[in-house]
């Protein structure tokens, strides 16, 4: 499931070590991915739980695990993408895999918990949170075997 799909960026990130508590960098306005400020919040995936799907009309997410390890996996709908049809899983560790994805409008995603506790997903959005603006399907409405290793 190693396939790119478009407008999806994965970004390794920078974990400076400093006496006391190390600093893990996010992202800045110079980055490849940003596009502007609307809000930044974090969600939580219980061990081996899933949520899915889901997908933004006009939000650009950049999702960070700062804790934890989770899976996301993402599915091109968008009839006009080269990658239509494509899916796209990737695993981030806060501890061995530190980076960032961005995920353009109209992509579904989901993600599940990998750790054997609590993750935390920190996501940057372009846009401010709007109920109207996104749009949620059943697990089973995309196929895709989450329990898979």
């Amino acid at each position: 499931m190693g396939y790119n799909i478009n407008g999806v960026i994965h970004t390794s990130l920078k974990i400076v070590e400093v006496p006391g508590g190390d600093v893990l960098h996010g992202l800045n306005k110079n980055d490849i991915g940003y596009k502007n400020f609307g809000e930044a919040y974090f969600t939580t995936i219980d061990s081996k739980k899933i949520k899915a799907w889901k997908r933004h009309k006009r939000m650009t997410l950049n999702l960070i695990v700062p804790i934890g390890e989770v899976r996301f996996v993402m599915y091109d709908s968008r009839k006009h993408s080269g990658s239509n049809g494509k899916y796209c899983e990737i695993e981030i560790n806060s501890a061995k895999n530190y980076s960032r994805l961005t995920i353009p409008p109209m992509v579904w995603f989901g993600f599940r918990g990998l750790s054997n506790s609590r993750s935390y997903i920190l996501n940057i959005a372009d846009i401010l949170h709007d109920p109207k603006e996104s749009e949620n399907l059943d697990i089973d409405t995309i196929e895709y075997d989450w329990e898979a290793e």
